[in-house]
């Protein structure tokens, strides 16, 4: 992520902290599936997916149909955490369709509606379970922007918006590739063993680095940090907003390993249409709330249970499934062969499944790309410290066509 430059896209009227209309300076009117259109009918290929929030594309008709039909029925709109016909949906389809499949016994904790909601709620709740105060991140990390989810945050340019100093946090190393993974573990063992303070509460962790530069930490350091972590009664925390519910290829970005995350929050896509929804996961006995003690008002957003309760049955289909493990497979042979093709430029390619980065030998490469794709009709993002990084998140549903078409634009770019 870098600094947009100054736009006067809003005429004066919008604060200045306004950034995505400054990255893609259009004013938007319609969109459906893969693609956005501005108001002058321009068509744009959104491989940006809202940041990881329209993992299925823009409006997916059964998300879409659902919300018509509950609209139409005038079904409650609002409802804080009371007891509705669309919470009960959600909450048991959510059990079926994801839990259920993985034996996990996870209860359901429905958040205020952003990512970062769910982060404050989790490093809340393993505050209280351990009664330590101190949580552990990783450098890299975004975690969101609130003053809980920042002091997790490891971006300046974010960070330091607070003005504040930030207390009871601890930053660890992510998982360096470039070390045996054992040797990586070692440094947080000694690490944890040097702290002046108590142990953490918990540490929080992304699979991948989604704004981190779209590092994604290798199977056994994963293992190592959950074995490593359990040993010394600290909880795993999880964040999988941006790269859960189906962005790495499976629903969590963890699937297919031996981990039991203590805690996961989930965002973004968890409704599937775009509708804010947020929720944090918890292991039964870590359910100590109080009730009323960690609430929220728009804790109650039915129109994203319904649309989430329309589109988790889609993990229960298998040619959907199938046709993400072909997408994933599509993805990361048209990214291998643009690194083949500019060697000189791209030294290497980041991320997992559908979350996949072109890492830039020049930082200031990665943006111009990035500018004339959306010159093209192609939107994508940077991600990185340095923004080095070319981020490209195609919806999950998205047809080889666009995907060929996506990638000729960046080759023509390229060249």
């Amino acid at each position: 992520m870098l600094k947009a430059p100054p736009s006067d896209t809003s005429s004066g009227k919008e604060s200045n902290v306004s950034y995505y209309s400054k990255l893609y300076p259009a004013v938007f009117a319609s969109a459906q599936d893969c693609f956005l259109y501005d108001s002058g009918g321009h068509r744009y290929i959104d491989f940006f997916c809202a940041a990881g929030s329209l993992n299925y594309g823009h409006n997916p008709p059964r998300a879409r149909e659902a919300l018509l039909n509950y609209l139409d029925a005038k079904g409650v709109i609002a409802s804080l955490d009371m007891l509705t016909e669309a919470r009960t949906t959600f909450v048991s389809r959510f059990h079926e369709a994801i839990l259920a499949p993985r034996n996990f016994s996870y209860r359901i904790h429905v958040t205020a509606p952003t990512g970062a909601d769910a982060v404050e709620a989790a490093l809340k709740l393993a505050r209280k379970v351990t009664g330590r105060r101190t949580v552990a991140y990783m450098e890299g990390s975004f975690h969101g922007v609130t003053l809980g989810a920042l002091s997790v945050t490891d971006y300046p340019h974010v960070r330091g918006a607070a003005g504040i100093p930030f207390e009871h946090t601890l930053r660890l190393p992510f998982d360096n590739p470039t070390r045996d993974a054992d040797d990586n573990l070692s440094i947080i063992s000694a690490l944890l063993g040097l702290s002046s303070t108590e142990l953490p509460a918990a540490l929080i962790v992304e699979t991948v680095q989604a704004e981190g530069g779209l590092r994604a930490a290798r199977p056994e350091w994963l293992i190592g940090l959950q074995k490593l972590l359990r040993e010394r009664g600290i909880l795993l925390i999880v964040d999988d907003i941006q790269v859960g519910c189906g962005r790495t290829g499976t629903f969590f970005s963890f699937d297919g390993l031996p981990l039991a995350p203590d805690i996961v929050c989930l965002s973004k896509s968890l409704s599937g249409i775009g509708i804010p929804l947020s929720a944090v996961l918890l292991r039964p006995e870590l359910d100590v709330w109080e009730p009323g003690e960690h609430t929220g008002t728009f804790r109650g957003n039915n129109l994203g249970f319904v649309a989430a309760a329309a589109m988790l049955d889609l993990w229960l289909d298998e040619s959907f499934v199938a046709h993400i493990d072909d997408l994933d497979t599509l993805f990361s042979s048209l990214s291998h062969s643009l690194l083949a093709s500019h060697p000189d430029k791209i030294v290497g390619i980041r991320g997992r499944g559908l979350a996949l980065g072109l890492e830039f030998q020049e930082p200031t490469c990665a943006n111009a790309v990035m500018r004339d794709a959306f010159k093209f009709g192609l939107m994508i993002e940077t991600s990185g410290f340095r923004g080095e990084v070319l981020k490209i998140y195609p919806p999950l549903t998205a047809s080889e066509e666009v995907m060929r078409e996506a990638f000729s634009v960046l080759s023509k770019i390229l060249h």
